[in-house]
């Protein structure tokens, strides 16, 4: 498996690391700060650098649900490393840091916004939230100056674990209704945002609300007869 030191670190940039496999999915680390692909957050984008000099573009990355070994993505016709090789992996840190700050906005979505989720998706400059929310009428400005009193209050984002008997004693806890979090290693991963939202995540999130910035709150639309689709966008990259 891949060591995943973006879980405990999500503003480090690179690390070094050994190539485990290079082939035509794309390379294997021993461990990595890049995300992969999961939970609505887009894969990281960034650099393999050989340490004889030169560099390898990383397009995207993904996990391999059955090794547990992350693929980086490599640039179509990129020559690959040789297994064994020492290299640094460094991650586009403007992009990611734009992911961190939405899906932590999508969490403070979920504290505005009362309903279950039914699907969403992160962007560096647009992001959504499907609520399950039949019949029911919402105040796009009413939305919007909520999640920006809330990042205005710059409440701290702190990351722990429950059990996985604790996340069963709590079912609440999860908003999602398509997607359950992952159970069966004895932990869940949780994102507390203080006296806002709890809810367990795996993906990067900033330290505190008010490292998000200013938040516009874009269309509302009616996705079938449940489904409300707000989206969301970084008002600094307007």
């Amino acid at each position: 498996m891949t060591e995943e030191l973006f879980r405990a670190d999500a503003y480090a940039r690179a690390c070094e690391a050994v190539v485990l496999a290079a082939d035509g999915r794309g390379i294997v680390l021993d461990r990595t700060v890049f995300y992969p692909l999961g939970g609505g957050q887009p894969g990281d984008s960034g650099v393999v650098r050989l340490a004889g000099g030169g560099s390898i573009e990383i397009t995207d990355c993904f996990k391999d649900r059955d090794t547990g070994e992350h693929i980086h993505v490599a640039a179509e016709g990129a020559a690959l490393p040789e297994i064994g090789a020492a290299v640094t992996a460094e991650i586009d840190w403007r992009r990611r840091h734009r992911m961190m700050r939405m899906h932590t906005a999508l969490h403070l979505l979920c504290a505005v916004v009362e309903g279950g989720v039914t699907g969403g998706s992160i962007g560096p400059d647009k992001s959504r939230l499907d609520f399950d929310l039949p019949d029911t009428a919402l105040d796009k400005a009413h939305i919007e100056a909520e999640l920006n009193r809330l990042v205005d209050e710059n409440f701290a984002v702190a990351v722990s674990s429950l059990t996985d008997a604790e996340l069963d004693a709590n079912p609440d806890l999860v908003r999602t209704m398509s997607v359950k979090p992952p159970s069966g290693a004895g932990h869940v991963r949780i994102i507390d945002i203080a006296g806002t939202d709890v809810q367990p995540c795996g993906g990067t999130h900033v330290a505190a609300t008010g490292e998000i910035g200013r938040l516009r709150v874009g269309k509302i639309e009616n996705k079938g007869a449940h489904n409300r689709r707000i989206n969301i966008h970084l008002e600094d990259l307007a």
